[in-house]
C-alpha cells in the first residue's frame, strides 16, 4: 500500500487491493458517522484508493476521553439490521460487497442471535486460519472450539439488540486530535457493544476508565460486563493469531479457557 496526499488529505492507494476493500472502509466510516461517531471524513475513493481528511495528532486528554465514551455509546445505540449486518448507506441500501478486518475478508452473514453469529462468523473462521498457520495448536483449538460451542448455544446471549459497532476498535484506530478522538479504519457491522469496549481494553487505550465513565453516562453497561471481556476478545485475538504470530495463539487459548470457566 502506498500512502500519499496533500497538506489537507491523506491517500491510501493499492492497485492490487480487492475491488471492495476501499469501498467497505468508506461505507463503514459513513455508516458510523451517520450515528454521530467521530470518524475521519471520506473525501473520495475507488477500487484502488481512498482519500481521507488529514489528521494532526495531539495528546490524549481526560475531556476528549469522556466525549469519546459518550459518542461511542450513542453510536452503538443507533443499532444495526442484525448480528453481522453490513453498513447501510444514506439511501437505505446495505453494502453488498466484501467486508474486511484489517486486510482479511470478514463475513456479512446475518444471524438472529449474537452467539450463533459471533462463533460462526467472527471466531471459528480465523481460528482455522491460525491452526493452518501453526500459531494455534490442535489442543488449544479444541479449547477455543469448546468456548465457541457454548457461545453458539446461546449461553451468553442477552436481550440487547444488535449495536452499530466499529468492529476493529484497537488503540491504533483511535486517533487523538486537538478536537478530540477521531476513529479510523473500521470493520463496521452489527455486533455486540461490549466487543468494541473489549478491544479497547485488549490493546490499551489512554484514559479507558474515563471513556467507560462517559459511555455509561449515556448508556449503562449490563452487569458483569468486565467478566465477559475475554469472551469479546476472542474475535480480535483469533484475527491476530491468524496472521501475527504464536503469542496471539497462546493469548487466544487463554481467553477461550476463561470463557469456558464462566
Amino acid at each position: 500500500m502506498v500512502v500519499s496526499g496533500s497538506s489537507d488529505t491523506f491517500v491510501k492507494r493499492n492497485p492490487q487491493a480487492h475491488p471492495d476493500f476501499y469501498a467497505a472502509e468508506a461505507a463503514g466510516l459513513r455508516w458510523l458517522g451517520e450515528a454521530a461517531a467521530p470518524v475521519v471524513e471520506v473525501i473520495g475513493h475507488d477500487r484502488t484508493y481512498i482519500e481521507l481528511e488529514r489528521l494532526a495528532a495531539a495528546r490524549p486528554t481526560l475531556a476528549a476521553a469522556e466525549r469519546f465514551g459518550r459518542a461511542l455509546a450513542s453510536t452503538h445505540s443507533a443499532g444495526a439490521g442484525g448480528f453481522g449486518a453490513p453498513p447501510v448507506g444514506s439511501d437505505g441500501v446495505a453494502f453488498s460487497g466484501q467486508l474486511f478486518i484489517g486486510s482479511r475478508p470478514m463475513s456479512s452473514t446475518v444471524h438472529r442471535t449474537w452467539g450463533a453469529f459471533y462463533a460462526a462468523e467472527r471466531v471459528v473462521p480465523f481460528l482455522r486460519i491460525a491452526v493452518d498457520a501453526g500459531t494455534v495448536t490442535q489442543g488449544e483449538a479444541a479449547i477455543v472450539e469448546s468456548a465457541c460451542g457454548r457461545i453458539a448455544d446461546g449461553d451468553f446471549d442477552d436481550a440487547e439488540p444488535p449495536s452499530r459497532i466499529h468492529g476493529d476498535l484497537w488503540n491504533g484506530n483511535v486517533f487523538w486530535t486537538d478536537a478530540g478522538v477521531v476513529l479510523i479504519d473500521p470493520a463496521a457491522h452489527g455486533g455486540h457493544r461490549e466487543t468494541d469496549l473489549a478491544m479497547l481494553a485488549l490493546f490499551g487505550c489512554p484514559h479507558l476508565d474515563v471513556v467507560v465513565d462517559g459511555y455509561e453516562a449515556v448508556q449503562p453497561l449490563r452487569s458483569g460486563w468486565r467478566e465477559r471481556t475475554a469472551l469479546h476478545q476472542l474475535h480480535p485475538l483469533a484475527v491476530h493469531a491468524a496472521g501475527h504470530g504464536r503469542a496471539y495463539g497462546t493469548a487466544l487459548h487463554a481467553a477461550a479457557a476463561a470463557v469456558v470457566g464462566l
